[in-house]
């Protein structure tokens, strides 16, 4: 099989990389006005914090602020759970995912048909700051009662639930990407636990460290591990979410047909053969495939458009470039479907 990353420049991915991790987004955290002893009168929590990185990581330094004003003074930090416009926010999706299904913000598009390769991806992240229309800083309500276990698994003190969660994750994205997860299996006690602290403290050298020993750049994905989040209507009052993902090679064939004529002078024939080639996997080619009512064409976004950290990513990017220069910590590319228009 092709390597579909064999003309991919390190440099530029790193770069892609480097502005992913980079990427961070105004928050305005208020306390739930039912446990705030003076109501109206709490001043909210504001930080400018990094796409990539997962709510309940700020659960010590909210609990720490809001003490004084809560009506339980015995809640504990592990016990806050986060929500938008009344939807309990799934703490185990890193926030800049939250903000791009919830926000309602609108995706930067530098291209009206989201043509180009990969060099147009690079632009496209490389330009991405958010809009000056967007919904920033974006409002989040802070609970530390009325657990919503309908919709969220309960956290822990010594966050091994997170911990948890977050390496069963890396374990799928390994399996998708070799067949097996000896990647993460085999690595070093340090290793693993450094992988989790370097997403902890957002430290995007150590973690390049720790992923350059699970994906090397010279070994081609078996499956790229992509996830796609597509918003539905309202179910009873509430938004609700379908989530697809298949094993999706990083190359897919190609027919060619070509003709070649033989005979001698006084007769002649031509023979078609077809040549099968093998091409890239593309964001388009990937969405045709899954899901072909909103994406009738492999390059143009036509009913719908894929964003990936507030961007209108290319049709025609690469898949598993897209993957190794921007996925999420956890290894997978958490791609939202928005609607066109």
């Amino acid at each position: 099989m092709a390597n579909a990353n064999a003309n991919t420049n390190p440099a530029s991915l790193s770069a892609i990389q480097q502005r992913v991790w980079e990427g961070r987004l105004p928050l305005e955290i208020v306390l739930d006005p039912s446990e705030c002893r003076t109501y109206d009168q709490c001043d909210p929590y504001l930080i400018s914090y990094p796409r990539l990185s997962y709510l309940p990581f700020l659960l010590p330094k909210l609990h720490a602020f809001f003490s004084s004003y809560l009506i339980d003074p015995d809640c504990q930090p592990h016990q806050g759970w986060f929500s938008f416009e009344g939807v309990p926010l799934k703490w185990h999706y890193p926030v800049g995912l939250l903000y791009d299904l919830y926000s309602g913000a609108d995706p930067i598009s530098k291209s009206r048909d989201g043509a180009g390769s990969g060099s147009v991806m690079e632009s496209q992240i490389l330009a991405g700051e958010e809009k000056p229309n967007s919904p920033l800083p974006w409002r989040l309500t802070l609970h530390f009662q009325n657990w919503p276990d309908e919709d969220l698994v309960r956290l822990d003190p010594d966050g091994m639930v997170m911990h948890d969660a977050f390496i069963n994750s890396v374990k799928e994205a390994d399996f998708l990407r070799n067949g097996n997860a000896k990647g993460i299996m085999s690595l070093s006690k340090e290793d693993s636990s450094g992988l989790w602290k370097a997403v902890q403290e957002h430290d995007l050298a150590s973690y390049r460290r720790i992923t350059n020993i699970l994906l090397p750049s010279s070994e081609p994905f078996r499956h790229v591990p992509v996830r796609f989040f597509l918003p539905l209507p309202p179910d009873s009052g509430r938004p609700s979410l379908k989530v697809v993902q298949s094993p999706l090679p990083p190359t897919i064939s190609s027919s060619s047909s070509s003709t070649s004529a033989s005979g001698s002078s006084s007769s002649s024939s031509s023979t078609m053969t077809t040549r099968n080639t093998q091409q890239p996997q593309t964001i388009g080619t990937a969405l045709h495939s899954l899901l072909p009512n909103l994406f009738p064409s492999r390059r143009i976004p036509v009913l719908a458009k894929p964003v990936l950290h507030g961007v209108v990513v290319p049709m025609t990017a690469p898949l598993e470039e897209v993957v190794r220069s921007s996925a999420y910590g956890d290894g997978w590319a958490a791609i939202v479907i928005c609607m066109v228009g």
